[in-house]
């Protein structure tokens, strides 16, 4: 997969395998390969608000399949020894469209585009490809993102208290599980309900500001460096809070179509802040956002996604959410830079077995799907179908690598 930072395709493998209730997860490691430059300046030029042609369009998708089939042809062969089952991707995500998305009495994702087409990875692998997985969603009433519920639901489930996965890619997003009762339970342990929702920007505004006031010596604010020697401005700070996004109620999603440079230089106005000033107050933009949704509900937050790398980000979430256990969740066995490529590949599996990769409820969708479309294999082989042997997993438990 890559994210909505666009700069790399992301590859996990893992071994999956149904005992009993329980889908037992075993890493076999994971690697992130750099787009090519000149597709990722093709990829960049084309993205909102820019305007593009179907032609760039074509070539989008043809260029970003072929990195996928090399980046899944590397993890299988240096991954998995040279031999996988299923190829799972989740493409680059181009456009998510939700006019309305940023009203605050709501709005309907009416579609996503994610390019990277399939059939050049099952080409080059010779194996089925599960793909376009956010569609299904969407078509079902849903917002198609975000799509870890399942897998954070499965995997914190029966942790005490009130556990929050949260991710920080481009986007900020979270699953916020309902409360675990301190007593051990005498019933399986509970996958729903649960809330899913994107809280607003992560590093997609990070990231633009720095290359912005850098002039593009810098792709990333490193360690959160440049915020950690700043001060959070509060005239600023309101006016980036004074978005309706966030005062939308769950379930919601957004992206870069909303939240890039132009928006933010929109709202700096005649200002010039310094770039230590402008990063820090980004960072406590973005804890602010994240704190407000989970605040009065949670007490773990379990992060992931490449923003756990910003110390200065990390810091001020634990200063918004005092009395919150605030870990990574490499502290659990998820390392959190594959975290979400893990996860779709639960989703896969889940598809691969007929079996519905959302929970009731947790996108609005009008019901919960089987997510995707399969690419058969070059021996033509497709999924079996919903077989009596495999139920629906109620629990995920990782194993930590040999």
């Amino acid at each position: 997969m890559s994210g909505t930072s666009h700069d790399a395709v992301d590859a996990a493998a893992c071994d999956l395998r149904l005992s009993g209730d329980t889908l037992v997860l075993t890493p076999l490691g994971h690697l992130s390969v750099p787009y090519p430059p000149a597709l990722r300046s093709e990829l960049v030029a084309a993205l909102p608000p820019a305007r593009t042609t179907l032609e760039t369009v074509c070539r989008l998708d043809t260029g970003t399949g072929q990195a996928f089939a090399d980046v899944a042809a590397r993890a299988v062969a240096e991954l998995c020894a040279g031999d996988a089952d299923l190829v799972v991707s989740h493409g680059q995500t181009v456009f998510h469209w939700a006019p309305d998305g940023w009203a605050p009495d709501g709005g309907a994702v009416l579609g996503t585009l994610q390019v990277g087409e399939p059939a050049w990875i099952a080409e080059t692998t010779g194996l089925p490809v599960v793909s376009g997985l956010r569609t299904r969603d969407v078509a079902a009433g849903g917002q198609g993102a975000p799509l870890v519920g399942l897998f954070d639901a499965l995997w914190l489930a029966g942790r005490p208290g009130s556990a929050v996965a949260l991710n920080l890619g481009g986007i900020a997003n979270v699953t916020v599980l309902p409360a675990t009762p301190s007593q051990v339970e005498p019933v399986p342990p509970r996958v729903e309900p649960v809330e899913t929702f994107d809280t607003g920007p992560a590093c997609a505004l990070l990231d633009a500001a720095t290359r912005h006031v850098t002039n593009g010596r810098q792709a990333f604010d490193a360690d959160g460096a440049l915020a950690a020697h700043g001060q959070v401005l509060p005239d600023l700070l309101v006016r980036l809070l004074d978005d309706p996004y966030y005062a939308r109620p769950a379930p919601k999603s957004t992206g870069k179509e909303h939240f890039h440079l132009g928006y933010l230089l929109d709202r700096l106005g005649p200002t010039a802040p310094t770039p230590q000033d402008l990063l820090a107050t980004l960072v406590a933009l973005t804890a602010r956002t994240v704190a407000d949704a989970v605040r009065h509900t949670a007490t773990e937050v379990v992060a992931s996604g490449g923003g756990t790398r910003n110390t200065a980000l990390m810091a001020a979430l634990r200063e918004e959410l005092p009395g919150v256990a605030v870990r990574t969740s490499d502290e659990l066995g998820v390392p959190s830079q594959a975290k979400e490529a893990l996860a779709f590949a639960v989703l896969g599996w889940h598809t691969w077995y007929g079996l519905p990769g959302v929970l009731p409820g947790a996108t609005g969708a009008r019901r919960p799907s089987v997510l995707g479309s399969v690419t058969p294999s070059a021996e033509g082989r497709f999924p079996p179908g919903r077989v009596t042997a495999v139920g629906r997993p109620r629990r995920l438990e990782v194993l930590r690598p040999v």
